[in-house]
């Protein structure tokens, strides 16, 4: 199985980096992920189509 990655944006400093997803995970998920600049914990909801490209929608996690 091929390694998928997903460009995640901050919601807290604005800056994108790129992140393993794991296919194995199911189609949907949901999780916790620091940023890779300033280190604030975001949440990530993932989805993974058939053909294995993931989308990624992110939020602050203290977001109600």
């Amino acid at each position: 199985m091929n390694a998928v990655y997903v460009t995640l944006h901050c919601p807290y400093c604005g800056e994108s980096f790129d992140s393993p997803a794991d296919p194995g995970g199911g189609e949907l998920q949901c999780y916790i992920e620091d940023c890779a600049v300033c280190c604030r914990p975001i949440a990530v909801r993932l989805r993974l189509d058939e053909a294995g490209e993931a989308t990624a929608r992110t939020r602050r996690d203290d977001d109600a």
